[in-house]
Formats: structure tokens, C-alpha cells, sequence
């Protein structure tokens, strides 16, 4: 790790919150994790979601090896200004998907979803009784 390490405040690291630009506040530490998304055995979305906060909690529940952690060195970028981490997260909801007011099409698809393989399971009897020898 650089010893002039550089101090970021929490608004600027929130701001790298993409698959090409991702930084991560870890105990403190800002860590620039863009090149290992594709490399972190989680996948990227684990990395993504612990973007635009604090993520120590979410790095420690996993129970990383000691060897991620030597791996995180070569990702530091520098500190993070303590004073400018809001205490409590603001609640983003999520996207709702659009309301589909005409479920007609849904219900069409359980509806064969569940007779298609009846009226083939019926066929089946049908062609065995009609083709047994007695």
C-alpha cells in the first residue's frame, strides 16, 4: 500500500458504481475493484450491491481467506474521509417491473403449461390401447 495514501469523501466513491467503475469502502480503505470484477468468484453483482455505502460488513459476513485478502492490497486507492459516510443508508427502492394489465397471454401459457402434457400423456394411453394384441 502507498504510504501518501490519498483521502476520498464518501460522495465522489459513491459515483463508481458500475461494471467498468467500481470502487468499494472497505474498513476504511477505498479499494478500486473494476479489474477483478470479472475475476471475483461471487460474480459482479455482489461487488455492484456493496457499492455507494460502507461494504466492511458485507466483506466480513462472507468470511473471506487470507489470501483475498492480500489480493485486496493491489486494489487500494487510498482512505476514505470518515465525516462525509452518511450513518444510515438512504433507501433507493427498486424498478418495479411495468404492470401487465392484459394477463390474458399469461393465463394462456399456464393453462397449456398444464393440458399440453396431459393430452400427451392421454395419446399415449390411446395409441397403447388401440395397438395391443390380445
Amino acid at each position: 500500500m502507498a504510504s501518501d495514501s490519498k483521502i476520498h469523501i464518501f460522495e465522489e466513491v459513491a459515483k463508481h458504481n458500475k461494471t467498468k467503475d467500481c470502487w468499494l469502502i472497505i474498513s476504511g480503505k477505498v479499494y478500486d475493484v473494476t479489474p477483478f470484477m470479472d475475476d471475483h468468484p461471487g460474480g459482479d453483482e455482489v461487488l455492484l450491491s456493496a457499492t455507494g455505502k460502507d461494504a466492511t460488513n458485507d466483506f466480513e459476513d462472507v468470511g473471506h481467506s487470507d489470501a483475498a485478502r492480500e489480493m485486496m492490497e493491489k486494489y487500494y486507492i487510498g482512505e476514505i474521509d470518515s465525516a462525509t459516510v452518511p450513518l444510515k443508508r438512504t433507501y433507493i427502492a427498486p424498478q418495479q417491473a411495468t404492470y401487465n394489465q392484459d394477463k390474458t397471454s399469461e393465463f394462456v401459457i399456464k393453462i397449456l403449461q398444464f393440458l399440453v402434457p396431459l393430452l400427451i400423456l392421454g395419446l399415449a394411453f390411446a395409441v397403447r390401447h388401440f395397438t395391443k394384441k390380445e
